[in-house]
């Protein structure tokens, strides 16, 4: 018998067959709290050992005090030992050393010299696919429907419906024609009620888009 399909703010959604919930699987904005981190509804991320702390294995860096901000979209799907590194992370690099003397005598937080200016927000969009042990680099913008494949690590600026492989990532395809991604980003189906998204389950993994455009809400 089918479960009905969970809650966005359930734990653990993974129902196994014996009827214990996996928790290895988690919706992730159940377990992340800071407001300078946000995730969309039913986006998941997995683990072979769940952590103790969601938040310190997706985001090493990141800092819930700073001003820096981690976004991610609805819908996106992240593997086995994907990494953000945010922005925290960075030294600088435009003098004579990289080492920040601040971080070990109380001055993180403040403008000391050796510690870099505020750092860019790394923002990812909807239904994008992380593969086992991306890494994601600090200000990445992943556009919607990208596939970051295994291992890959994506800087900078990626198109929506992107595939990209590699290290240093590259695109090796588009999944769509110029003109069904255009359809796709005004139709915005993950904005859609969850009840009208599963009605239409067929027609989204099928790329049915003359079924989905008609249903629209």
């Amino acid at each position: 018998m089918a479960h009905r399909f969970p809650d966005p703010d359930t734990r653990h959604p993974l129902i196994l067959p014996d009827g214990r919930r996996h928790k290895g699987i988690v919706f992730l904005n159940t377990v992340i709290d800071p407001p300078n981190f946000q995730v969309g509804d039913y986006t998941y991320a997995s683990a072979d050992d769940a952590p103790e702390k969601w938040i310190t294995a997706l985001a090493p860096h990141f800092n819930p005090y700073g001003e820096v901000k981690l976004i991610i979209g609805k819908f996106c799907q992240i593997a086995h030992g994907v990494t953000f590194i945010t922005a925290e992370a960075n030294h600088r690099y435009d003098g004579f050393s990289t080492y920040p003397f601040a971080v070990f005598d109380g001055g993180i937080g403040t403008e000391r010299p050796s510690l870099p200016p505020r750092g860019p927000d790394t923002v990812i969009g909807h239904d994008v696919w992380f593969g086992r042990e991306a890494k994601v680099l600090p200000g990445a913008r992943i556009g919607s429907g990208v596939i970051v494949g295994a291992g890959a690590v994506v800087g900078g600026d990626v198109a929506p419906y992107s595939i990209v492989v590699g290290n240093p990532s590259r695109v090796m395809r588009m999944r769509f024609a110029p003109d069904v991604i255009a359809r796709l980003l005004d139709l915005a189906w993950w904005d859609w009620p969850i009840e009208t998204v599963l009605a239409h389950e067929a027609a989204i993994a099928s790329a049915d888009l003359e079924t989905l455009e008609a249903a629209a809400p």
